[in-house]
Formats: structure tokens, sequence, C-alpha cells
């Protein structure tokens, strides 16, 4: 039996849910499928060990490309989600500094006072 296949399988898995379109809504759940089954084909990969027959080392060859491009796929997603995290941050920073935007000015009864003395 091929002990590769299985790890080939859950690898094709994987790309076909970062190829799929992934939305706010839905990418949540897409992570978590993903981290499962990178936890399904890590345990996988665990168990396997020499020597390989030619069937395993030729669907070994196979599972290089498809690494690389989930890897890809995968920094793309996590840099999206950097990049929402940093406008959501930046939103709520300049929702604060518009309801109170004189919160930093330091003044003692009514008068400006200079920081430096």
């Amino acid at each position: 039996m091929n002990r590769v296949q299985p790890i080939y399988d859950i690898t094709v898995h994987i790309q076909e849910l970062l190829k799929a379109e992934i939305t706010t809504q839905n990418r949540p759940k897409v992570i978590e499928e993903i981290n499962s089954l990178l936890n399904q084909r890590g345990l996988q990969m665990e168990n396997i060990s020499e020597p390989f027959t030619k069937e395993e080392l030729e669907l070994g060859k196979k599972l290089l490309p498809l690494n690389e491009q989930i890897q890809r796929s995968m920094d793309q997603l996590f840099n999206g989600l950097k990049s929402e995290m940093k406008a959501v941050k930046k939103q709520k920073n300049s929702n604060r500094k518009y309801t109170n935007p004189y919160e930093k000015v330091h003044t003692v009864d009514g008068m400006f006072m200079d920081k430096r003395k």
C-alpha cells in the first residue's frame, strides 16, 4: 500500500480550499479547516519512514510543487489578514481621535501650559 497517498490527498484538499474564494465571512471556517488538515497531514508524515517504493517517491516529487503553491497561497492569506487588522486598528484610533480630539492636550485651569520649562 502507498503510504504517501493520504498525505497527497490531504495536500490536494488544502490546495483546493485555498484556491476557492475566501471572504471575510468564510475565512475563520476555512482557516480552521486548513489547520485541521495540516495537523492530520503532520501526523501522517510522522508515521512514514524509509525505504520508499518508486510509487511513493513519484508521489513525493508531485508533493513538492503543491507545497510551494500552498505556502504562497497561505502567505497571501496571512498578508491580507495582517493588512485588514492594521486597517481596523487605524480606524479604531481614528474614531477615538474624532470623539475626543483634545485627549492629549495638557491644560491647567483652561490655560495652555508648555511642557518645556
